[in-house]
């Protein structure tokens, strides 16, 4: 991975060639309108403060627990036994970005939602809250944390969302059998070229028109970049977004020709 000096790098290289995230001077009436009614929705949401109370329950939990890492690793937890604070520091998605989530569920009303990596369950509860008529299906790869991540469901009374656990390159394909299709996807596991790749091409084969996927990290590191510059560029992919430390992309059958737009948020 980018250590945080060329991350920095990046983020400027970014942050001054993106659109300025008004919207003004984007022509896509389709990007436009993600900008102004979901990326730019300013509201608070009912669910923000369960959530967030569980947040701040599990960044205080000194609990320790054993985790199998089947991704890229961490880089700043090298020992498989970790207390649940540390893995919610650093493994936690931002309040901004799993709002985001939400208010992306929230507008788009997506039937069925599978995402790679549920971790604590933070960003899972965010998704499910959003509405609650949408099928989830979250894997996680390390069975203490997904153990946690129940019963955090649990405490939430999110009784709609089926967690699986295991190695994705065993469980994928057989969730995706059985939500039958993949109107939104969030992928946040194995933060590497080759699998990210994989990963894509199985989920493919599930969107719908309207359908839309989310990567996480997209510029963690020169694989993850190069990943997202090949996902990008499939010819399935009508449009995409970066938003740096996270990459969407469209099926959308409003586009008639492929559309690319780094955004600041």
């Amino acid at each position: 991975m980018y250590n945080k000096f060329q991350l920095a790098f990046k983020y400027l290289q970014y942050y001054y060639t993106a659109a300025n995230g008004s919207g003004h001077g984007v022509h896509s009436p389709f990007v436009f309108d993600f900008i102004t009614r979901v990326l730019n929705d300013k509201r608070f949401f009912y669910a923000y403060d369960r959530v967030e109370r569980l947040r701040e329950q599990v960044l205080l939990n000194n609990a320790m627990i054993e985790v199998e890492d089947y991704g890229a690793g961490s880089s700043v937890m090298a020992s498989r036994n970790r207390k649940v604070k540390d893995i919610a520091r650093w493994s936690l998605k931002s309040p901004k970005y799993a709002r985001l989530l939400f208010r992306m569920v929230n507008y788009y009303q997506p039937q069925t939602l599978v995402e790679l990596g549920t971790a604590l369950g933070i960003t899972t509860a965010y998704l499910a809250s959003a509405n609650t008529s949408t099928k989830v299906y979250t894997l996680e790869g390390a069975p203490a944390i997904a153990t946690l991540a129940r019963r955090h469901f649990t405490q939430l009374g999110l009784s709609g969302i089926h967690l699986t656990e295991g190695n994705f390159d065993d469980t994928l394909r057989s969730v995706l059998a059985k939500a039958g299709k993949v109107d939104f996807a969030f992928i946040d596991g194995n933060h590497r070229r080759e699998p990210t790749l994989r990963y894509f091409n199985w989920l493919l084969p599930y969107a719908q028109p309207g359908s839309l996927f989310v990567f996480d990290d997209i510029h963690w590191s020169a694989e993850m970049e190069e990943a997202w510059r090949t996902i990008q560029s499939h010819p399935f992919v009508t449009c995409s977004i970066d938003l740096f430390f996270a990459g969407i992309v469209f099926f959308s059958p409003d586009f008639k020709e492929k559309q690319h737009f780094s955004i600041r948020f």
